[in-house]
């Protein structure tokens, strides 16, 4: 009897022990963020989905760190999204100071694109992400092809902004893989300027996040002003049931593994990042005060009201999600090269 209280006592007091040592490393954590701001970059213009949940956060972690300063989002727009990727990666303090919500692609990218990555993906810290969010390519109503069938036989103007960005990608890919008379045409800025030239007439269809979508065109979507005419993600969201993938537009099953790598950023949707290279007690804290954010009522009211979707994932599981992407079969990365010629 004696021995097993022993044991009870020993248990205890070692639970205790681990106790007090993370609370210690809570409080050092909360003590370094203490009248510190945090920026968080975004890699595009303001007004689109990387935004909207870039500012959700900063309106978040002040609540959920104590004597934070404040928290800002900062807009550096360019080379789709590479441009705020880059300086996040190589040019910003690694102590948490600064965080990104960058693009899903940048992964793929990596590997597709090896002469113009100056990251590796595999080395920041992801934070968590807030929701996957699939993207949809919309057409206008009047367009000159009305279906994804016509779309083999009519020519139809697809706007994007670069070869980097996945408005390009997400269509090019289509395009090249399913023999879509998709003429390509480049030059714009982020979501708004393409949602624009769409408004216009100047392009017939553009791609864009699902939540960004949902935020910015409700009242088109309702009135059959803009058409989905296809998804990208690995399986259909749940509100658009009917709209098919990208690797159902394709009959080659090569063609079909290439579109699904491709797409295999949706799954990290919008995500709170980090640079390389910070203390793992202060990733930790990060990821832990992540995961708090997005249980809190009030953040999901608040996402409720700005027509954010929320499904999170915490951050060592995205984290699994971008070195899965990393690791992909050489073929199959020569295969999605060929889809971007």
């Amino acid at each position: 009897m004696a021995s097993r209280a022993l044991r009870a006592a020993t248990a205890a007091f070692g639970m205790l022990a681990v106790a007090a040592v993370a609370g210690n490393a809570q409080a050092q954590e909360e003590a370094f963020f203490k009248g510190k701001t945090i920026r968080i970059m975004v890699g595009f213009p303001s007004g689109g989905s990387y935004d909207f949940y870039a500012r959700l956060a900063a309106d978040m972690l002040k609540a959920h760190i104590p004597g934070l300063e404040s928290a800002i989002v900062e807009n550096r727009p360019g080379a789709g999204g590479l441009i705020a990727t880059n300086a996040l990666y190589a040019q910003v303090p690694k102590d948490g100071t600064a965080l990104g919500v960058l693009p899903d692609t940048i992964a793929n990218t990596q590997l597709l694109e090896p002469g113009n990555s100056k990251w590796d993906s595999a080395k920041f810290n992801y934070i968590g992400t807030f929701t996957p969010v699939n993207s949809v390519i919309m057409r206008r109503a009047n367009a000159p092809a009305k279906s994804i069938e016509d779309m083999k036989t009519r020519e139809i103007n697809v706007g994007c902004s670069g070869k980097n960005a996945q408005s390009y990608q997400f269509t090019a890919m289509v395009k090249n893989l399913g023999n879509y008379r998709f003429k390509m045409i480049c030059g714009y800025g982020g979501f708004n300027d393409l949602a624009v030239a769409l408004e216009r007439g100047e392009v017939d269809m553009i791609s864009n996040g699902w939540s960004g979508w949902r935020v910015t065109h409700q009242t088109p979507l309702k009135n059959g002003e803009i058409v989905p005419v296809y998804q990208v993600g690995l399986k259909r969201t749940g509100e658009l049931p009917d709209v098919p993938l990208a690797q159902e537009l394709v009959t080659d099953p090569d063609a079909r593994k290439a579109i699904e790598f491709i797409s295999g950023g949706t799954a990290i949707g919008r995500a709170l990042i980090a640079p390389p290279d910070l203390p793992p007690a202060r990733v930790e804290f990060l990821r832990a005060t992540f995961d708090r954010m997005v249980r809190d009522p009030q953040m999901i009211e608040l996402a409720k009201k700005r027509n954010l979707e929320l499904e999170p994932i915490s951050g060592k599981e995205v984290q699994k999600i971008v070195q899965d992407i990393v690791t992909t079969p050489p073929d199959v990365i020569k295969k999605a090269m060929a889809a971007f010629e």
